[in-house]
């Protein structure tokens, strides 16, 4: 989670402040993030539009009448409120806020994703992952060396990384491989 707001109403200009801040913090070059949204009336309206344009941002649409539509969404939701500590209600907006700043340092930094080899999403964000799965794999070695006939089939390998993660893949063109 790159991104996010707690507000009493949707408004252009949160939206527009949240993208902006994202983008800063990221160093997002222009022309390079995509929002994927569902086809509620401020996703589709016009002046949403036309403020992805302005910012560089590209745009994908579920497919309509699919609530399920973005898996990634979804699961991360899901994750949210399957939270022990996730409460019936909030009673103040602060509350809610005070909720998910916690949540999503956990999400990020400590909840380990197996979508994502058993990382965090920092350490895929941030450029650890080599490293990580370089260390996991020493450990691995070492534990096959000193007692292989734990290991039956084959030496250990620690889960894989995937290279790439598309909701909605870019359609291969001509020089273009996807």
């Amino acid at each position: 989670m790159v991104g996010w707001r707690v507000e009493h109403a949707e408004s252009a200009t949160l939206f527009k402040a949240l993208f902006i801040d994202a983008m800063e913090k990221h160093a997002v070059p222009r022309d390079q993030l995509t929002l994927h949204a569902d086809r509620g009336g401020p996703m589709k309206a016009r002046t949403t539009a036309l403020m992805l344009v302005d910012l560089g941002v590209l745009k994908s649409h579920g497919r309509p009448h699919t609530s399920n539509d973005n898996p990634f969404s979804e699961a991360h939701f899901k994750t949210l409120k399957y939270q022990p500590e996730f409460p019936r209600n909030f009673e103040t907006i602060e509350q809610a806020r005070t909720f998910c700043r916690r949540f999503f340092a956990w999400y990020n930094q400590e909840h380990h994703h197996a979508g994502i080899g058993l990382m965090t999403p920092d350490q895929i964000h941030f450029g650890q992952a080599e490293a990580i799965q370089t260390a996991r794999q020493a450990t691995l070695d070492a534990a096959f060396l000193s007692t292989p006939e734990r290991f039956v089939r084959k030496p250990p390998q620690p889960p894989k990384i995937p290279t790439a993660v598309w909701i909605n893949p870019p359609k291969t063109t001509e020089g273009n491989q996807a």
